[in-house]
């Protein structure tokens, strides 16, 4: 049987939210929220992206109580969820918000609500879909990420390397990870020739990735190494294939 319902506490906001808003909304209604531990406040600090969920609803008689699952991308690629728990324990009375980091926590606290154990109780399948395009595809470390980009666009000698633009965004770099890439080889050009291809991903603030391709080798007149830097690995691996064929 459908039961009419109204929900008292929730309303999502009328934009979309940053990670750091949604959190602070969640934490600043929640009465109990200086429970939370730290280390988890921490890992909140720089989630990529969030999701929202009603998860389980309770009504009868003008009480009302409703869990609410709220799932964190995290900058490591993993999720962390908080459950919140909305209820009022008079009739007509205004609602009251909790926060708890895991379903055992959430259960202790709803089985001490004032609700007929006979009312209505629904419960809905937990479906969590974080935006892809913000997933993160590498493992970023914390670790002077934007002064790393300026070493590297700084020993780039192609002329059509990232421009300022590129620099200036990656100012505000703060993770990045460094990463050989492997993959087709370009042709070989003369004997010894060493060429090297490594991706430096940044994020950035918000969530945003960025990538710049690193083309180590040796492919010049007196057999010295050089460094290029593009924007694209597509693009790298074009100029591998250039300076080999001028080697051949």
């Amino acid at each position: 049987m459908s039961v009419p319902y109204e929900t008292a506490a929730y309303e999502p906001p009328e934009s979309p939210e940053s990670p750091e808003e949604h959190l602070e909304r969640l934490l600043g209604r929640a009465l109990n929220s200086f429970e939370l531990p730290d280390e988890t406040i921490r890992q909140l600090d720089c989630a990529l992206a969030h999701d929202s969920s009603l998860h389980s609803a309770h009504h009868s008689a003008g009480l009302h109580r409703e869990t609410y699952r709220h799932t964190w991308l995290l900058a490591d690629g993993s999720a962390l969820t908080l459950w919140e728990l909305v209820h009022n324990t008079t009739p007509g009375a205004g609602p009251q918000a909790e926060v708890y980091v895991d379903e055992e926590e959430l259960r202790a606290a709803t089985a001490r609500l004032p609700l007929p154990a006979d009312a209505p109780d629904f419960e809905l399948p937990v479906t969590v879909q974080l935006a892809p395009v913000l997933e993160p595809g590498h493992s970023y470390v914390p670790d002077e990420s934007a002064d790393h980009a300026r070493r590297l666009l700084r020993r780039a000698e192609n002329p059509d390397r990232p421009g300022v633009e590129v620099a200036e965004l990656l100012g505000t770099a703060f993770a990045h990870q460094i990463i050989q890439a492997f993959g087709r080889p370009c042709r070989a050009g003369r004997a010894g020739l060493g060429f090297s291809l490594y991706e430096h991903a940044f994020l950035l603030p918000g969530g945003k990735e960025i990538s710049l391709w690193e083309v180590e080798h040796t492919a010049t007149p007196d057999g010295r190494h050089m460094c290029e830097v593009y924007p694209t690995e597509d693009g790298a691996r074009e100029a591998m294939e250039r300076r080999a064929a001028r080697t051949s």
